[in-house]
């Protein structure tokens, strides 16, 4: 057992698969609660520490972030790096958005921009992990290998995440149990990838070519050495090509054992792993990999792919180092020896690349959707009805309740029987008065419910907080744009038989009116304009009617914070997934997705837009 410390950071999955950050305090705030065990009662309100985050709760038993208003759950985890890395010094590295705001780097990419600043390097070139840009400390700046467009970067200072120490297994990685360290470590991931990465990391450790062990049995494996990647080039230096070298025995630095997810970049992992110890026995026919030179790993790794394709083994793709070339040759025959001694089918290609645009389309080709009428529509703002109070629009929801059951009221927490606990500004209608949602049943104080009516978009609808059900019609605040839908003649991966529905929305930028968090502050509008596609098939066609009400009501879009890139004041999803990959499905976003057009309709139930919506549309 080794006794360790490490810097705990607490991170949440966005829709692109990438771990972003909660703060230094938001973290602090869930690490207090987790400490404090089960009497803390096992849920994280994050407003408690963050007004921003006030619709968010995290569930420490599930290890999940809910989101109340919506009902949208992402997973979070408990990450742990090295107490002298970036996080704990509580130095945040940021980049500039177009608005002017800041936006703090993934921790990945924040610790390895402080490593280089540190070392006093000039620049350094974010390629080797994943992400093509350039830092120039001398002017601060952030350059787009692409594009060579610059952004403005800075360095602040901030609180030290939460410290923890603890005994951990040499064998195991970071982070351990959100328990004590000793705790018996979790069941290794079955994914094809993550199996590849640890089958290669316990064959190295064990240098041996043999049958491997699931990682989680072995015990007592001595100390060895680590791979070390060599320093950002020089101005005049070649730069990373994303491989490294393996050298000889030496004792692990703290900044080494910083830990990386091994389902993001499973090759990195692969090269991350401990070298073999010195003096470990070696078996006739073991093939010795740090003797052989690149030419000969590159003729063994292609060897082994030919073999394997030629028997029909099925691949499994391996994440690109570098973005655009092949698997680098050497990790490629290191990976390919081994698998192959542990006999597992694995063969490495290049890998899949992202399809967000059908092939180009005539005009004379576009043609318009059988049974929809027009090819595109305006965003129509529709304002609540004049002359109605909330409590007259409240009236026809509600029935009075004379004798209030001993419940808590769900909005104010307090009892039924007592007054409202709400402070806010004050409704006309007396604080202990009790009314029952006509539909589902539940009961609230009248006071809260017209507070919480006021609070919202004053469109004549009311949802119950408590099981979502929608009285009236409810209407979001999307600002103005433009919807086009039209046919192009290309199928969609898994729906060979049919067209495609093309759907594009356009928004301008634009100032904020008096239904958007921040009246008279500019919003901007990335990405526009958005291009998304359906099956012309029967419920293709019926998921499209279906968001068209969504767009009148003004429900496909709102403004707010991009969970993205952190930008505050922007055009946002507004919980109707899209697909926007034509022909692939990388990031979660494209076809075939067998249950996409059946869980987008349940989305769309759940704001209250079903079929029954289109007669009332028309009425």
């Amino acid at each position: 057992m080794l006794l360790a410390s490490a810097v705990v950071v607490w991170e949440w999955l966005n829709e692109h698969g990438r771990w972003r950050p909660y703060s230094p305090a938001v973290s602090h705030h869930i690490e207090a609660v987790v400490r404090a065990g089960p009497r803390a009662g096992g849920s994280v309100v994050l407003g408690q520490v963050d007004s921003r985050l006030a619709p968010y709760i995290i569930d420490l038993q599930s290890m999940n972030q809910f989101r109340q208003d919506t009902g949208t759950l992402r997973p979070v985890r408990r990450n742990y790096y090295d107490p002298s890395s970036a996080p704990g010094k509580g130095v945040v590295w940021e980049w500039e958005n177009d608005n002017g705001s800041w936006t703090p780097y993934d921790m990945e990419v924040g610790i390895t921009i402080q490593q280089a600043y540190e070392k006093q390097h000039p620049w350094i070139d974010l390629t080797s992990i994943g992400f093509s840009y350039v830092i120039d400390f001398s002017t601060m700046g952030q350059i787009n290998r692409q594009t060579q467009r610059q952004r403005r970067v800075r360095r602040r200072l901030d609180l030290i995440y939460p410290m923890v120490t603890g005994t951990l297994p040499k064998t195991q990685s970071w982070p351990a149990s959100p328990g004590s360290a000793a705790s018996p470590p979790a069941p290794p991931c079955s994914c094809p990838q993550c199996v590849l990465v640890m089958s290669v990391k316990a064959a190295v450790v064990n240098g041996s070519a043999g049958p491997l062990q699931p990682p989680a049995t072995r015990k007592n494996v001595p100390p060895s050495g680590v791979v070390k990647l060599p320093p950002p080039p020089g101005p005049g230096a070649k730069p990373l090509d994303g491989t490294s070298t393996i050298r000889g025995p030496v004792k692990t630095a703290p900044s080494q054992t910083i830990r990386r997810q091994a389902s993001s970049t499973p090759v990195g992992a692969t090269a991350g792993s401990p070298a073999s110890p010195p003096g470990a026995s070696s078996k006739t026919g073991r093939v010795a990999l740090a003797t052989l030179n690149r030419t000969n790993l590159q003729r063994l790794a292609i060897a082994q792919s030919r073999v394997l394709i030629a028997s029909g083994v099925p691949t499994v793709p391996v994440k690109n180092l570098n973005g655009s070339s092949p698997v680098n040759p050497a990790l490629a025959g290191i990976t390919g020896i081994l698998m192959s001694a542990a006999g597992l089918p694995v063969c490495l290609t290049r890998p899949p690349k992202l399809v967000l645009h059908p092939p180009p389309v005539s005009k004379s080709e576009i043609k318009s959707i059988p049974g929809v009428s027009n090819t595109s529509r305006k965003t129509t703002k529709k304002q609540a009805r004049k002359g109605k109070t909330p409590e007259e629009v409240l009236k026809k929801y509600l029935q009075k309740v004379r004798h209030p059951p001993e419940e808590d009221c769900t909005i104010c927490m307090e009892r039924l029987t007592a007054p409202s606990g709400y402070k806010g500004p004050q409704p006309t209608v007396k604080p202990d008065l009790v009314g029952k949602l006509s539909r589902c049943g539940h009961i609230y104080h009248i006071y809260c419910l017209v507070a919480m009516y006021n609070n919202g978009n004053k469109d004549g609808s009311l949802q119950c907080p408590t099981c979502k059900t929608i009285y009236g019609v409810k209407t979001g605040t999307q600002p103005p744009g433009k919807m086009e839908y039209h046919l192009i003649p290309h199928s969609l991966p898994g729906h060979p038989d049919c067209k495609t529905i093309r759907i594009i929305y356009s928004i301008p930028p634009g100032i904020q009116g008096p239904e958007h968090p921040n009246p008279g502050k500019s919003f901007s509008a990335r990405g526009f304009p958005r291009h998304c596609y359906l099956p012309d098939s029967e419920k293709g066609r019926k998921v499209l009617k279906l968001l068209l009400v969504a767009w009148d009501r003004r429900l496909i879009f709102a403004i707010g914070t991009s969970s993205t890139t952190g930008e505050s004041d922007t055009v946002i999803w507004n919980e109707v997934h899209h697909k926007t990959e034509f022909g692939s499905n990388l990031t979660g976003h494209g076809y075939p997705d067998a249950n996409y057009l059946d869980n987008v309709l349940a989305e769309l139930a759940a704001q209250g837009i079903s079929e029954d919506s289109t007669a009332q549309e028309k009425d």
